[in-house]
């Protein structure tokens, strides 16, 4: 069968490899479409330190169950599922209280072992999540990086009425945004480029901010009211951005860092302690598919124009290239098979 293989840094192509066979526990897909994340480019540029070579990618994986055995979930063969890509031991500290999602030993698909982007695949049966079919194929693989923006939310405990500072316009950010509305929050999108924060505009978002161009820490505490943001949530993985947070976080508020920075950021610590903030890490995601998979469903979350592009499956390669040479044109990329 056919795959998307890194054979090393820079060099990405359709390989074929040896059919896969279903073990006790798993279920047996046949992919059908998946989603290039900024990861895979990461992985395409030699950048990302988790990765080994040679690697099947993705992690944004739908497709149709060929072969199951009895689970716990119902699930059946003729289902359409979305794949659940952290793996993890279930014996860690981490797992037992439910933070699944930094477990010691977690291993990521397409990342730590080979991917999504195969004609078929096996996966663990418990972490599969049937589709409601009222969401088409193209944007089925949008409900995983949802999880992410959702698991920001959910670790700064955001209610209605609190305003939640979204630095990052990428594809991460704005459905991150859109969860804010939904909740009764007010999101506020800083970004540097001018185009990304007039589509979050069209989203919905009143509040955006030209990072660079405007203060964004006077702007905040305009729309404030002078409190400033009562969430913060770092989606870009800039060292200027993280070292923005602690400025644009009201007193008592949360700091939740999605982004991976590649190098260490100074920071003020004594405003932690001095505004009090509760800063934490956001990981991936931990239990949220499902509020994902139904927000896009009912039409809650939009998803469809975050979707720059689907291509056909051989046209992944070039599409990975492209996305690396030129991030800016794109905020995802689907594929279908």
């Amino acid at each position: 069968m056919k795959c998307i293989c890194l054979e090393q840094p820079g060099k990405i192509g359709v390989k074929e490899i040896a059919e896969v066979s279903r073990q006790e526990g798993e279920a047996l897909i046949q992919v059908e479409s998946a989603g290039i994340c900024g990861s895979d480019v990461g992985a395409f540029r030699g950048s990302n330190p988790l990765v080994t070579y040679p690697r099947v990618i993705g992690h944004e994986v739908v497709g149709t169950i060929l072969e199951i055995g009895e689970n716990e979930t119902g699930l059946k063969a003729g289902d359409r599922v979305i794949v659940d890509p952290y793996i993890y031991c279930g014996q860690c500290y981490p797992c037992s209280i439910g933070r699944t999602n930094c477990c010691e030993k977690l291993r990521v698909i397409g990342v730590h072992i080979d991917g999504g982007m195969a004609e078929r695949i096996v996966h663990p049966a418990r972490m599969l999540h049937k589709v409601p079919d009222s969401i088409p194929l193209e944007l089925a693989p949008m409900a995983e990086p949802l999880t992410i923006a959702l698991h920001a939310l959910h670790r700064t405990r955001t209610k209605a009425g609190e305003h939640v500072c979204i630095i990052g316009a990428g594809a991460i950010g704005l459905l991150m945004a859109q969860a804010a509305l939904t909740y009764g929050a007010f999101p506020i999108v800083l970004d540097v480029v001018e185009e990304r924060l007039a589509f979050a505009r069209k989203l919905g978002v009143q509040h955006t901010i030209l990072a660079g161009v405007e203060d964004a820490k006077k702007r905040i505490k305009e729309i404030t009211g002078g409190r400033m943001a009562e969430i913060v949530v770092e989606a870009s993985g800039a060292n200027a951005a993280v070292r923005g947070a602690i400025d644009y976080v009201s007193h008592a508020g949360r700091i939740a860092l999605t982004g991976w920075p590649k190098v260490e950021t100074s920071m003020p610590t004594s405003l932690f302690t001095f505004k009090e903030v509760d800063i934490m890490g956001s990981r991936t995601s931990a239990g949220e598919f499902g509020e994902a998979l139904a927000l896009i469903a009912n039409g809650q979350i939009d998803v469809r124009p975050i979707v720059s592009k689907v291509v056909k499956f051989a046209e992944v390669p070039d599409s990975v290239q492209e996305l690396s040479e030129h991030p800016e044109r794109y905020l995802k990329i689907i594929t279908l098979f």
